[in-house]
């Protein structure tokens, strides 16, 4: 086995005996190579193989740091905690909580845009305007996943989603109380492998899965409201649809 290979192995397992836990700092390269006999190149090789495996992650002037892998259950109900939750947290952020996790979303850009594809989507033409949000989910500071959502350009200027401030509350409750509840959804969800640049950001290396989630919600009459697409690492998000009513239920 190469040597760099058995150098993973050992800080593999102090990973995961909890020897070295979530956000602890990996030694500096020159105290690996003085501690394993190795070369610079071999450590780093090592360490490397460390953060494809979504293990170690880099932090620019910081050092490399191991990850934060702990599961985060994202019920359907968070939808419904984030409404009762007197505009303190987004749906995101009162999933976090109820789990005793500090999750906030924040925003990235607030555009106005036009998008031929997404504007299908939407019952739109394609020169009609829309307002993409861009948004980062994080737990302690560590991006867990990033979404991209579009809105008819009324709708976004109607809830105030067409401004740059975060949305309290969560953008359902900003609908509802411009008069715009969505009522129904279509969700889809797949697992892929990322991108090399959705595995930067989200800091889970090239081996790790990731969830992709799209969504389109909508009003009483059907008309969309938000069409959402997320990229989450799939080591951490479990989505949980509990309760739901099946085919012959009395609640069908």
């Amino acid at each position: 086995m190469p040597r760099y290979r058995e150098i993973a192995d050992e800080l593999r397992e102090q990973i995961d005996r909890g020897d070295l836990p979530p956000g602890s700092k990996l030694a500096h390269t020159k105290d690996l190579m003085n501690r394993f006999g190795a070369s610079k190149s071999t450590v780093r090789a090592a360490v490397d193989v460390l953060a494809q495996e979504g293990l170690v992650v880099a932090r620019r002037r910081y050092g490399t740091v191991v990850r934060d892998r702990r599961t985060v259950r994202i019920p359907l109900s968070r939808y419904q905690g984030s409404l009762e939750s007197n505009g303190r947290h987004g749906p995101f952020e009162s999933a976090c909580a109820a789990q005793g996790l500090n999750g906030v979303m924040k925003t990235v850009a607030v555009e106005r845009v036009r998008d031929p594809d997404v504007a299908a989507l939407l019952g739109l033409s394609s020169s009609d305007d829309m307002v993409c949000r861009r948004r980062e989910a994080l737990i302690e500071d560590q991006v867990v996943q990033f979404q991209h959502a579009w809105y008819p350009l009324d709708v976004a200027e109607a809830a105030g989603l067409d401004q740059p401030e975060k949305i309290e509350g969560g953008v359902y409750r900003a609908l509802r109380n411009a008069g715009l509840e969505a009522v129904e959804a279509d969700e889809r969800v797949t697992a892929r492998m990322p991108t090399k640049d959705e595995a930067d950001q989200l800091g889970t290396g090239a081996s790790v899965p990731v969830l992709s989630i799209e969504r389109i919600s909508r009003d009483d009459a059907g008309r969309p409201l938000e069409l959402l697409r997320v990229v989450a690492a799939g080591d951490r998000m479990e989505l949980a649809y509990d309760a739901l009513p099946l085919p012959g239920s009395e609640r069908t």
